[in-house]
């Protein structure tokens, strides 16, 4: 990993920690109300850390690419999900502890007018938490749409946020101090700010930059590939393998997009940009009947799974749809005239559903490029692998000295966890291989 990218890490991750725990030690400062017991005091301490959490959760996916860059931006949706458990669990426990330590704050009141106001809210906010969590997680089983989840998913997050800030507020026992209510009502500001610039003023720049649909071209696999052409001005340039967040119906104010790897090469001049989708039975089924001149948006280019680093050979291990960025990457060192190897490892389910199979039979005559395709159900008389991608496949097709390779892995989440333990078994280092998981949900 380039140095740079180490220190940009290091910048981003000090500035999160500083973000979360600045707040909690500010209240600790200047005029301190009468000293309580431990467990109170540590409960009141989750309690602030876990709202901290929270309100940076509209940070996270807010999608600014100097912090997203030098991670990934499926990384950073991962860890906006597994560091939302964290801040749930953390605001959850806060009022078990005060139950447990009984606290006389949470006596029951003599009647429902004696409830206080910071109760309530308390009570809303930490009930939207539990709602956000069961939707985020079992949407699937829940058979919950991922545009009603999207938004569903956004109004819950803010009255959780909204909710724990009036009960901070309205509790008061650390804010007597008016800089101290000053500082969060600012982070406040902050976190709507953050809200505001992804829902009004990212939108309103790609308002102004439109694509139209030049060509929907009906590929293998149940697969259609659109290819957009900005409108008015040049587009962006892009790296292979990254991806962008595709509006299709609607304008760019609509809450939901849906990210996409660009299947096009990089080196295009023209600002042409392809994605190419298959039909999942969602939102993807309706991309084969797009109508050419189609009016779309297009936020992007986003990813750190891109070529780049020094190697002898590039290994793309795609599954699936998981090929998209890989063909992406073939392309544009074509155009580029590299004259490394490079071999791709295709998984597949039959031999007709092989998207871009002709277009990669061409491209080997092009540029020194090995294909191995592997099949889960070969027809009769197959010749070639069948099964899964391990690493008997690996040894099989790959020249020794598999430490010096560059590999990149793309596909079904059980593939990619299969092939990364296989890469281990053959003392592949971790910096030598990257991946990138295309479910952000």
């Amino acid at each position: 990993m380039p140095f740079r990218d180490l220190v940009r890490k290091a910048v981003w991750s000090v500035i999160y920690l500083l973000f979360i725990l600045a707040p909690l030690l500010a209240l600790l400062t200047g005029a301190l109300p009468p000293s309580r017991n431990f467990w109170t005091e540590f409960s009141v301490a989750l309690g602030y850390s876990g709202l901290a959490m929270m309100g940076l959760q509209f940070g996270l996916t807010a999608r600014f690419r100097h912090v997203t860059d030098p991670w990934g931006e499926d990384v950073i949706y991962h860890f906006h999900r597994r560091i939302s458990l964290i801040a749930v669990g953390l605001v959850v426990v806060h009022p078990l502890i005060l139950i447990a330590a009984g606290s006389e704050k949470l006596a029951p009141p003599e009647s429902l007018r004696d409830v206080p106001l910071g109760a309530v809210f308390a009570v809303i906010s930490i009930g939207s938490l539990i709602t956000l969590v069961i939707m985020a997680l079992w949407r699937t089983r829940l058979k919950i749409s991922y545009e009603l989840w999207h938004i569903a998913h956004i109004v819950l997050a803010v009255v959780a946020v909204g909710g724990g800030l009036v009960h901070m507020v309205g509790w008061g026992f650390y804010l007597a101090d008016p800089w101290k209510r000053a500082l969060w009502i600012g982070m406040t500001i902050f976190w709507i700010g953050l809200l505001l610039y992804v829902r009004l003023v990212k939108p309103l720049f790609m308002l102004r930059r439109p694509y139209r649909v030049a060509e929907v071209r009906q590929e293998r696999g149940d697969t259609t590939t659109l290819v957009m052409r900005p409108e008015g001005h040049p587009g962006f340039r892009f790296r292979p393998g990254q991806f962008g967040w595709l509006t299709l119906w609607g304008s760019p104010f609509k809450i939901t997009g849906h990210p996409f790897s660009f299947s096009s090469s990089a080196e295009v001049d023209d600002g042409r940009v392809e994605m190419t989708i298959r039909n999942l039975g969602d939102f993807t089924s309706a991309i084969a009947k797009v109508p050419v001149g189609q009016r779309v948006y297009l936020d992007g280019p986003y990813g750190a799974f891109t070529i780049g680093n020094p190697a002898d050979m590039h290994v793309l291990i795609a599954g699936g749809i998981g090929i998209t960025p890989m063909v992406s990457m073939i392309r544009t060192l074509v155009d580029r005239g590299d004259k490394r190897p490079l071999i791709l490892l295709y998984g597949s389910k039959d031999w007709e559903s092989v998207t871009f199979r002709e277009e990669l039979e061409a491209l080997q005559k092009r540029i020194d490029l090995t294909v191995v395709h592997v099949l889960s159900l070969p027809p009769e008389g197959w010749v070639g692998d069948s099964g899964y991608i391990n690493a008997e496949i690996f040894r099989r097709h790959l020249p020794p000295g598999y430490a010096d390779h560059e590999y990149f892995i793309c596909g079904p989440n059980v593939m990619m966890d299969a092939i990364e333990a296989a890469l281990g078994e053959m003392k592949v280092p971790l910096s030598k291989y990257h991946s990138e998981r295309y479910s952000f949900v």
